[in-house]
């Protein structure tokens, strides 16, 4: 004890000396364990960059930026998407402004309907009698199915789209369109006015379904794919099933037109309002006839059944 108090400085100096010694130590050793980790990932890094510029196609060299060139690209198809989903846009839904009500509803089917059918005799198109367009078991309704308002309201608007296609190829009858069931209310409506089935709907569209039946001449038919190929909307002419109008099983039903119009030969019919010009006298060929053209092909009334797709961007694309 004597020779500490005599050499209390030394003693101590001695252990601050020793502590710090340790500390430094301490934190040496915790120092180059973090080292030693950053090491390893730097490795790991170095490693993982190797090999991505080893594959090819490789992200480039200081010549070549391919990460770039693939930036650009997908620019390129984002905007060229964008661009595409003109051409996919929904038809707007009939009533189109603000939330479906039943009383708008109801009011805005009776107008269209109403429409549809002055749009039909101005074009001297035939319809069934009192035709609703597949909406019969909305028509007299006032209150409508719960949830059934604003798919009701997209299919009016999509009905209405294509029947203004038909009125202006001026074909001679509409026989039927049926859509699918959108509504409990449709459990009641003619069967006829509908089809069993479903829109399909993935991540990227929605496809609807629609089968119209019509009949008409070749110059029409011709028309009315002209008018679907053409029009804003995305429509798809998915099949065409055509057979003569007189041809068994193409004969009207309780559904169809009791009398098919004559044939269109006269101008004012076809142009205007006026009067359908007499029927020419049918001549017969002498049994033996030499020299003179020979009939090929002789047009007649057709029955033409469509399947037609409409298709728009899914809500969520």
């Amino acid at each position: 004890m004597a020779w500490i108090k005599r050499n209390l400085f030394f003693v101590v100096g001695g252990a601050l000396a020793l502590a710090l010694l340790g500390g430094a130590g301490f934190y040496i050793f915790k120092g180059w364990t973090r080292n030693s980790v950053a090491f390893d990932k730097l490795n790991e890094y170095y490693t993982t960059l190797k090999d991505i510029a080893g594959r090819k196609p490789a992200p480039g060299n200081d010549k070549i930026n391919n990460t770039q060139i693939a930036k650009d690209q997908e620019k390129q198809v984002s905007a060229w998407i964008q661009q595409a989903g003109e051409h996919f846009k929904p038809i707007p839904a009939i009533p189109a402004n603000g939330p479906v009500t039943s009383a708008a509803y109801a009011g805005a089917l009776r107008v269209t309907v109403d429409h549809l059918q002055h749009a039909a005799e101005s074009a001297g198109v035939v319809l069934p009698p009192k035709y609703d367009f597949s909406f019969t078991a909305q028509r007299t309704l006032m209150k409508f199915a719960g949830g059934s308002l604003e798919p009701l309201a997209i299919q009016l608007g999509e009905v209405n789209a294509i029947n203004e296609i038909l009125f202006a190829s001026r074909i001679n009858s509409l026989d039927s369109i049926q859509r699918v069931r959108v509504s409990d209310d449709d459990a009641t409506g003619p069967a006829t006015d509908y089809l069993d089935t479903h829109p399909i709907t993935n991540d990227l569209a929605v496809v609807t379904p629609y089968v119209i039946t019509l009949r008409c001449f070749t110059p029409e038919l011709a028309r009315v794919l002209t008018g679907f190929a053409t029009a804003p909307h995305a429509f798809i002419v998915k099949s065409i099933n055509v057979q003569p109008a007189g041809a068994a099983g193409a004969l009207p039903t309780d559904e169809s037109p009791v009398a098919m119009p004559p044939m269109r030969t006269g101008i004012p019919d076809r142009y205007g309002r006026g009067e359908f010009p007499p029927p020419a006298a049918q001549v017969a060929p002498p049994a033996s006839s030499k020299g003179g053209l020979q009939t090929i092909l002789k047009e007649q009334l057709l029955r033409v059944t469509l399947e037609v797709e409409f298709v728009k961007l899914s809500p969520k694309s």
